[in-house]
């Protein structure tokens, strides 16, 4: 019996060893369950086209919307786990056991992290034709008229959602939840004034706040943004205890082999090092953000814990 354990166990070293020194010997396919020119979308094109430099295989983005990120991640979930296809998530990702009774997939039996890629801030953003400057404006306005006012999302379930529900909670506020496909299409609705405000990513919003298009009101991260230096925090604008920050992160299925999961580890990083890479961060107004595998888990766990309290409180569910 012990001898067919040294073997089993020799076995799969070898098998590790190999899949580590074959990999990757085809395109690799990045899942993103949001549309294209979403925070999450950007991230995952800025680290994927430097990850396709240094392997020498091309990284393909496929977006896949939907459900608040969870077809894209069923997508993954149910993949074969062999490092070809990559979920690139937001935090949202764990928000959305608490609010999808009926999931496709286990967030943490079927899904495993391989490292955080960045984190960025959400910024809140009205129409200058709305003649708000400051949170306390949004707040005042949305207790005068109880309900009557809306903020888009890009998704139920989305990071965004999250940020502004855990806002409206801190403040005291009543309004309607208005979600959208993705990112790109909320930003939409509020520039035409359709909707009155959203916690826009910062790397999908920052040219249209630089163009006039779209008013910053405060970024959701518990620091200012180097990007943005003058819009003070949601916390610093009088609304207490409703920072969020924003991540990105790759995940993969449970089952790819851990010498592969090691290896996108190290190229992640080795994008996340390359000056390109860092300089089209600080444009974005994002920042690295790493962990080796086990943290990254034991990270979402936590943030899953601490979304499932948001979510009960304010009642959220999906729509």
């Amino acid at each position: 019996m012990k001898r067919i354990l040294t073997a089993l166990a020799a076995t799969l070293i070898a098998a590790g060893a190999s899949a580590q020194a074959t990999w990757p010997s085809r395109p690799i396919k990045l899942v993103v369950p949001f549309t294209a020119g979403s925070g999450t979308d950007i991230i995952a094109r800025t680290v994927g086209d430097a990850m396709s430099r240094s392997i020498g295989q091309p990284v393909l983005i496929e977006n896949k919307p939907g459900a608040g990120g969870t077809i894209g991640a069923a997508q993954v979930a149910k993949s074969e786990p062999d490092g070809y296809t990559v979920l690139i998530h937001s935090s949202g990702h764990a928000l959305n056991p608490a609010i999808y009774p009926a999931l496709p997939y286990d967030t943490v039996k079927d899904l495993t992290g391989v490292t955080p890629l960045a984190a960025l801030p959400n910024v809140l953003v009205v129409s200058p034709t709305r003649g708000w400057k400051t949170v306390g404006d949004v707040v005042a306005a949305a207790k005068a008229k109880p309900g009557q006012m809306n903020y888009a999302s890009a998704g139920t379930g989305s990071a965004t959602h999250m940020n502004a529900e855990k806002f409206k909670l801190r403040a005291g506020i009543e309004v309607q939840h208005v979600p959208f496909k993705g990112t790109p299409e909320a930003l939409t609705d509020v520039i035409g004034g359709r909707n009155d405000w959203f916690f826009a990513p910062l790397s999908s919003s920052l040219s249209l706040i630089k163009e006039g298009k779209l008013q910053a009101l405060a970024v959701s991260t518990a620091q200012r943004s180097p990007a943005l230096p003058d819009v003070p925090t949601t916390v610093e604008a009088g609304v207490p205890n409703s920072d969020y920050t924003f991540w990105v992160g790759m995940i993969v299925p449970a089952a790819t082999p851990p010498a592969v999961v090691k290896r996108l580890h190290e190229e992640v990083l080795k994008a996340l090092a390359s000056p390109e890479v860092k300089e089209r961060m600080v444009k974005l107004g994002a920042e690295p953000f790493t962990m080796e595998p086990a943290a990254f888990n034991a990270y979402i766990r936590t943030e899953m814990e601490s979304a499932a309290v948001i979510a009960k409180t304010a009642n959220l569910k999906a729509q």
